[in-house]
């Protein structure tokens, strides 16, 4: 039966196995010019982290986190977003689809739209931005006196997995946006792109409003703040619970409800393309 299951499975998922592999070929085709997207990928990464480093030679710290701490937080919310960045960000072509009608395409596929769009690209780019914020997570791990357990193992797992989510979830939940913005997407750019910036900053010097959208709707302190502070044995503000770090899963779970909502909502909207 179990044999039987991963057969069918396979056989479900080889038409975009195949496309992805496609993508991936066609990105490695051109060596030059994939070494010089990944260049300046890493280059992009690089200054989001110095900039963060030149904040922290004028302060000693910022929001009860000095620069150690920021590296821990920085390098969560980073690497989860790059790799989410990587296998969802291309939904943000979605637009331009719309315009040209070409969306109407998918439809003729026996294959669900969202998942066509997830595996239709992947930006192996995207590596080598993945790669400074892997670097900044191992820095400020190794930096930080953190009393290991198997129960900071657990939680920094659990928060790479669900912060990786969280971020999937943006991107599809501005894509549902897209069926009614359509020329609208700095609109929902603001939200995932500015909650990325959100989510490597120390969210104790928000206020109230922001800890409303970037906190709880749009949860991007779960993705490297809240379980940072965990690990350190910091204490969260506005007199949150210690364990609420470990909300990380369920913040995925209530960003993905967003997203699928406004996928069908947006899809049910969607009227085609007219030609």
């Amino acid at each position: 039966m179990a044999d039987t299951s991963t057969a069918s499975l396979r056989t479900a998922l080889r038409p975009y196995l195949a496309v992805l592999g496609s993508r991936a070929r066609s990105q490695r085709a051109y060596r030059a010019s994939f070494a010089l997207d990944l260049l300046s990928s890493l280059l992009v990464g690089a200054i989001e982290l110095a900039e963060v480093s030149v904040l922290f030679h004028s302060v000693d710290a910022l929001g009860g986190l000095d620069f150690t701490a920021i590296l821990l937080v920085f390098g969560l919310a980073d690497l989860c977003f790059s790799l989410a960045d990587m296998s969802f960000g291309h939904c943000d072509n979605l637009p331009s689809y719309l315009r040209a009608g070409t969306l109407d395409v998918f439809y003729l596929r026996p294959q669900p739209l969202l998942l066509q769009l997830i595996t239709s690209d992947i930006s192996l780019r995207r590596l080598a931005r993945a790669a400074v914020g892997a670097v900044a997570l191992t820095v400020g791990l190794v930096l930080n006196d953190i009393d290991w357990s198997p129960a900071h193992v657990l939680l920094l797992a659990l928060a790479i997995v669900s912060g990786y989510a969280v971020f999937a979830g943006m991107f599809v939940w501005a894509g549902g946006a897209q069926f009614f913005l359509v020329e609208g997407a700095e609109t929902t750019n603001a939200f995932v792109y500015g909650g990325r910036y959100a989510a490597t900053q120390p969210a104790s010097v928000w206020n109230r409003p922001l800890w409303a959208v970037f906190g709880f709707f749009f949860p991007m302190v779960f993705t490297g703040f809240l379980p940072a502070l965990w690990l350190l044995g910091y204490a969260p503000p506005y007199g949150l619970p210690d364990w609420v770090g470990w909300c990380a899963p369920a913040a995925a779970v209530w960003t993905w409800t967003l997203a699928l909502a406004s996928w069908r909502v947006g899809v049910r909207h969607y009227q085609g393309g007219g030609g």
